[in-house]
């Protein structure tokens, strides 16, 4: 059968416990097929005969099927993914109603996506709510979200911005509806992305196959998370270069005759991870003590330029997690670079 979404699931593990013989095919591989026999038309009927001429071809490449611990990590790390950027999303549209409803607010509250802040955008969404309200209102609001940090002074000063707002007050109702639902919805999410990332520690410490990937200072649950989610059991891959061709960081090399196109990467493979590995590389290089960080710097004073260095440190990376979570060993930072670092 073919793996689509998660509908593939329940059928296959049904099957799975009666007794079946099973193979499961990625979309990919049934489309590539589909174009080849030059086909056109795309029916269920269609479908299902494109995956018995790919199992009757003996060209079909069973899928990978995740255990239930790491059916468990892709769910949390994909929604935690989905939900960190809808955060993103929410706090640029925060900052953006703040520069029309009251613009001046930023010189009380440089973040205005900190708790405190929003608590007040919730009550008091623009400008004119602030003067309406008054001094006493706000710093019990204040006081009450952040004893320590906030207090009358602080109060005082955002209803004298506010008599003196720049303000347009245009679409006043409908923007000020917005910042406090969008507000809201940040609360929340936070909230959510807070109950994922306990679940994920959880999942963390009962799995005795990341040890030795915990140790490697430059990653943090998340990466670890993913990095496990995506590349799942340790056997998986027979090879080094095909963990990097699953990762989308091998070279695509186009030629015809005398015709050679600029090699590139494939980008083929898992987003999420190369997503996750870029994020790691970039933070070792900055840090202090870090193999990685020596690794890359090493790379570049050899005359690499900076961006393919970094894409080393990311293979590398991969690389280094790919045998540790195959076998059980304590991580070596001197096998990763044994070259100072400059």
């Amino acid at each position: 059968m073919e793996a689509t979404s998660r509908y593939w699931e329940d059928l296959y593990h049904e099957l799975e416990q009666r007794g079946y013989q099973l193979c499961l095919l990625h979309p990919r591989q049934t489309h590539q097929f589909h174009e080849q026999q030059g086909l056109r038309a795309k029916t269920d009927r269609l479908d299902a005969k494109t995956i018995a001429r790919v199992l009757l071809s003996g060209e079909a490449r069973a899928g990978y099927v995740p255990s239930d611990q790491l059916a468990a990590y892709r769910e949390l790390v994909r929604l935690h993914t989905h939900l960190s950027d809808e955060a993103a999303r929410y706090q640029n549209e925060i900052q953006s109603l703040v520069v029309v409803l009251f613009p001046e607010f930023t010189q009380v509250t440089a973040r205005p996506c900190l708790p405190n802040a929003m608590a007040v955008l919730t009550a008091y969404p623009h400008a004119q709510a602030i003067v309406e309200a008054g001094v006493e209102p706000i710093f019990y609001l204040l006081h009450s979200v952040s004893p320590p940090h906030y207090g009358r002074p602080t109060a005082e000063k955002l209803v004298a911005l506010a008599r003196q707002s720049a303000s347009s007050r245009r679409a006043l109702a409908g923007r000020a509806l917005s910042l406090q639902v969008i507000c809201d919805q940040l609360v929340h999410t936070r909230e959510n992305l807070a109950r994922l990332e306990a679940e994920i520690e959880h999942l963390l410490a009962d799995d005795p196959g990341v040890k030795g990937v915990q140790q490697i200072q430059a990653f943090g649950p998340k990466t670890i998370a993913v990095l496990r989610a995506e590349l799942g059991d340790g056997d998986r891959f027979a090879r080094t270069d095909h963990i990097i061709a699953y990762g989308g960081m091998d070279i695509e090399i186009k030629e015809s005759g005398r015709w050679k196109g600029k090699a590139k990467l494939s980008k083929r493979g898992s987003g999420l991870l190369r997503r996750m590995l870029y994020l790691a590389a970039l933070r070792s290089t900055h840090t202090d003590g870090s193999p990685f960080g020596a690794y890359y710097h090493h790379l570049v004073a050899r005359g690499l330029n900076k961006g393919s260095a970094l894409m080393a440190v990311m293979r590398k990376m991969l690389a280094v997690t790919a045998h540790l979570l195959k076998y059980p060993e304590a991580y070596e930072p001197t096998k990763v670079c044994r070259h100072p670092t400059a």
